[in-house]
């Protein structure tokens, strides 16, 4: 089935709409003009009627002649484009105006009901061959007693004959009308969809590949600017997490690459020529190492993609973090006692917070553990937790190889490492600190990172303080 396109639909929803103000127009305008002619029928009848009243009330209406043989002698009547009888108290002509001549146009019963109560009275009725006319009959009285009834008419052919010319000219006015606003709407609706047509052409063109292109904005800040405005903030967005997405599977190809090759290659040497038992256990042991590696990162892969698709379920509970930290501390004393790297806590305050107790201690533990990685033989890593306003402040500072300007904003990224790093500690994932700041983040809190080359770095993670302990 054919869609028809928007375009179309405009115009036709246009046309349409415009076609049923054009009619409830047209209707408007008939009858809005047949009244008003109408009206201004009557009162000229009245107006011809106080003429004749005024007129002839000299006479006290008595056995008139026809009106034509007054006409000289009544020059107002005479001009007055009306005809004229007069009837009797019992409804009888008694005269009438010459330009009906002969013919009998009867007093109609209601019209001398109301005679008789001493009311006027509008009424149309048609003529000979149809000819409509419009009558005024007037009740004469004398001391309060009917003496004549007076009666004004005329035809409604000329107002007839000018409706019926304005409703030709609405039928041949309203389609012409309507054909050049459909022919107008078509333009407008075309201009005013141009900009989605430059949407649809950019989108095309990132379907292929291009992810550089951009809608030309208008200046107005109109629906349709909006529309580019968003549009261009989703492709710039998008473009960036293609970007990752393919920095991230050159990484982790990378990652998986290098101990695949040292066991590949060791292996390959050890098969060589024969060798003692000893080697080959080292080899084994060699090979160990790096399967334990890759399990690491397949792992922690595995839940970063748990992470991002919100698989993760925590369990909220209020944590005695400065309990957890000191336990890490103790851990850290182990972690760093081969290279003599000592962690020592520099303040601690009670700080509990909501939060997953087994997130939570990866978190310090991730932490820890990179900073006395990344430590120098015999330096001492820096632990502090203290209440700050409604949240707790965590701190663990190394003075290690440090972080260059330029690596901060990218250091919670995935798979990122830098040069630094990967000499002085090739047995890195480059994951942790990527998770640390899922962890962070799912508590509600802030992660950030100070650090200056062959100075150290310096990260603080802000929580918040559950609520019982936020309120002490």
């Amino acid at each position: 089935m054919k869609t028809t396109s928007i375009r179309v639909r405009l115009t036709l929803w246009y046309g349409s709409a415009l076609a049923l103000i054009l009619v409830l127009f047209a209707v408007a305008l008939y009858l809005v003009m047949s009244r008003a002619l109408r009206e201004q029928v009557d009162a000229s009848l009245d107006e011809a009627a106080a003429v004749a009243i005024r007129t002839l009330g000299e006479h006290r209406f008595g056995p008139f002649l026809i009106f034509e043989d007054l006409s000289q002698d009544f020059p107002e009547i005479a001009l007055l484009d009306k005809f004229f009888q007069i009837f009797g108290p019992a409804g009888q002509v008694t005269i009438q105006s010459a330009n009906i001549q002969s013919r009998e146009i009867p007093l109609s019963q209601t019209s001398f009901r109301a005679s008789l109560d001493g009311k006027s009275t509008f009424e149309s009725v048609q003529f000979e061959k149809g000819v409509p006319l419009r009558l005024l009959s007037v009740p004469i009285r004398q001391d309060d007693q009917l003496v004549n009834i007076l009666r004004v008419g005329t035809s409604l052919y000329p107002t007839e004959r000018m409706l019926h010319r304005l409703l030709a000219g609405l039928y041949i006015a309203s389609p012409l009308a309507l054909l050049v606003s459909l022919v107008g709407g078509w333009f407008l609706a075309g201009r005013a969809l141009r900009p989605v047509h430059a949407i649809t052409q950019a989108a095309q063109r990132i379907a292929a590949g291009d992810w550089t292109q951009r809608i030309q904005t208008p200046h107005s800040n109109d629906e349709i600017g909006q529309l580019a405005s968003t549009f261009n903030d989703m492709i710039g967005r998008l473009e960036v997490s293609f970007r990752q997405i393919r920095q991230f599977s050159a990484d982790a190809s990378h990652e998986l690459r290098t101990p695949l090759t040292i066991t590949k290659g060791e292996t390959e040497l050890a098969l060589r020529r024969p060798r003692q038992a000893e080697d080959y256990r080292a080899v084994l042991e060699s090979n160990l190492e790096e399967i334990d590696r890759m399990s690491r990162i397949v792992d922690e892969l595995l839940f970063l993609s748990r992470a991002d698709l919100g698989e993760i379920k925590l369990k909220m509970f209020p944590v005695q973090l400065d309990d957890l930290v000191r336990e890490i501390q103790q851990q850290a004393l182990v972690l760093g006692q081969e290279r003599n790297i000592h962690t020592v806590l520099e303040a601690i305050e009670p700080v509990v917070v909501q939060g997953d107790d087994l997130r939570l201690r990866e978190l310090l533990l991730n932490l820890v553990d990179n900073a006395v990685k990344y430590s120098q033989e015999g330096q001492t890593v820096e632990l502090s937790l203290v209440v700050a306003g409604n949240k707790g402040k965590l701190v663990v500072k190394d003075h290690g190889i440090g972080l260059a300007p330029e690596d901060h904003g990218r250091i919670f990224d995935r798979f990122y490492r830098t040069d630094e790093a990967r000499a002085h500690a090739a047995k890195g994932t480059g994951l942790g600190l990527a998770i640390c700041k899922w962890i962070v983040e799912v508590h509600h809190g802030t992660i950030e990172v100070q650090s200056v080359v062959h100075g150290g770095s310096c990260f603080t993670v802000f929580l918040p303080l559950a609520p019982t302990a936020a309120k002490v």
